[in-house]
């Protein structure tokens, strides 16, 4: 059990706020205070009990969220170095995510506000990616650009401060980590699959397999990626050997990285924004990296990515957009709120204080 001691009637010390988050197979704990930036964070990774079943079962990923979130909240507070006493807000991901495991993060986060007294504030998983660069210390300047990568979303988003976002684009059809993933399992490589073609690929030759940059031949921002999951199983006879499926992992990954940059060029363009941030697991992969870096360089605009731990699930981006949206005001209990299907469109700026 978690005792919660009383609240400390200082306020003028700083405000650190406790994030939680549980959207789908990672439990994740974090504390950030605006003025001293994350105090801590801790982040337990369920892909070895999912990993029998080539993806994420939801009931276990639950069960497990709840096992695992107090050891993880004693560890976190210890390692920040303050108890619950000490906080000013808590923060937990509503959504999008798996509900039950949401439903998790929240009943914890609900619980201790109220306990506390403290105000609660749902955070949109995607907002906290989008964030996530500001845990740097070289930090964007509002307004910019931003490229949201990850197993279950492919966002283009114009970015004009805190809630002030304008859809640019999107998948219409499989997210880019979920093309990642589907072909990894086509080469029969283990899950999840996104990283292992990744490592696959850095031995594959350029220019074996090319295959087609999806929607770039025509105007707009919107991406599609279901299409090059089929070329490369129609290519795949022709992929002879661990050369062979090296060759073919590479020219997927040049295809996915060459199509984002592409889009990525014409959504500055069309913005006018001289800095563009780039999120999500998928915002890791070091060939995305390095084709976005040269694009950056090429074109002169600023490049942002959070380091590669922030760009997987991780509480540390929703403790910040959490941080961010204290000033909304929420009171305990009042703003307890899950679910499945949240677009990012539909979040609004914080209220005034």
């Amino acid at each position: 059990m978690l005792a919660l001691e009383r609240a400390n009637p200082d306020t003028a010390r700083p405000m650190p706020i406790l994030a939680l988050e549980t959207s789908c197979d990672e439990t994740a704990v974090a504390v950030y205070d605006g003025d001293r930036g994350l105090l801590a964070h801790r982040l337990h990774s369920q892909v070895d009990l999912h990993a029998r079943y080539g993806g994420v079962v939801p009931e276990l990923a639950s069960r497990d969220h709840i096992t695992r979130v107090a050891p993880l909240l004693r560890e976190t507070l210890a390692e920040a170095g303050i108890g619950f006493a000490d906080l000013r807000g808590v923060a937990y991901t509503a959504g999008p995510g798996l509900i039950g495991a949401l439903m998790v993060g929240a009943a914890v986060a609900s619980g201790i506000a109220s306990a506390r007294g403290l105000p609660l504030i749902p955070v949109h998983h995607m907002e906290g990616h989008l964030l996530a660069p500001m845990l740097e210390t070289s930090r964007p300047a509002f307004p910019f650009t931003a490229l949201l990568v990850s197993g279950g979303h492919t966002l283009l988003v114009a970015v004009d401060g805190i809630g002030r976002y304008t859809l640019l684009g999107e998948s219409l059809d499989d997210a880019v980590g979920e093309a990642f993933d589907k072909t990894a399992k086509l080469l029969g490589l283990p899950y999840p699959g996104g990283p292992h073609l990744a490592r696959l690929a850095e031995s594959g030759r350029p220019g074996v397999f090319r295959f087609p940059r999806p929607m770039t031949d025509r105007p707009g921002l919107d991406f599609s990626f279901s299409g090059l999951k089929t070329a490369v199983l129609t290519a795949m006879p022709r992929a002879v050997g661990e050369q062979g499926r090296a060759d073919l992992a590479r020219g997927f990954e040049d295809a996915v990285t060459e199509t984002l940059a592409i889009k990525c060029a014409r959504a500055l363009d069309h913005t006018g924004h001289r800095g563009l941030i780039v999120a999500g697991g998928v915002g890791a992969n070091l060939r995305l990296r390095a084709r976005l870096k040269a694009l950056s360089e090429q074109r002169g605009f600023d490049l942002y990515f959070p380091r590669p731990e922030f760009c997987t699930d991780n509480a540390a981006m929703i403790a910040v957009a959490g941080w961010e949206r204290r000033a909304e005001g929420r009171t305990p209990g009042a703003g307890l709120y899950t679910t499945a299907r949240w677009p990012l469109a539909d979040l609004r700026p914080p209220a005034p204080p």
